[in-house]
């Protein structure tokens, strides 16, 4: 991911994903829908938002993991 990408995708991820989401294969991957069409209305392409992580997918289901186990303030 871009300089540009990471913050996107950090910065998305801490305001729209709720503190409650599910980790369910279908509510992640309604997120991760969300983050590609957000990023496109920014003007940031999927090859950009993925290119040094791989997966926007996995970040965010990442993150709602991790937080679920009480490690993300």
């Amino acid at each position: 991911m871009s300089t540009r990408g990471t913050n996107f995708l950090h910065t998305r991820i801490s305001n729209n994903v709720p503190e409650r989401a599910r980790s369910d294969v279908l509510s992640v991957a309604e997120l991760t829908q969300k983050a590609f069409a957000d990023a496109k209305a920014a003007g940031i392409s999927s090859n950009e938002l993925e290119e040094d992580t791989g997966s926007v997918y996995e970040a965010i289901f990442t993150s709602i993991v991790h937080h679920e186990a009480g490690l993300v303030d």
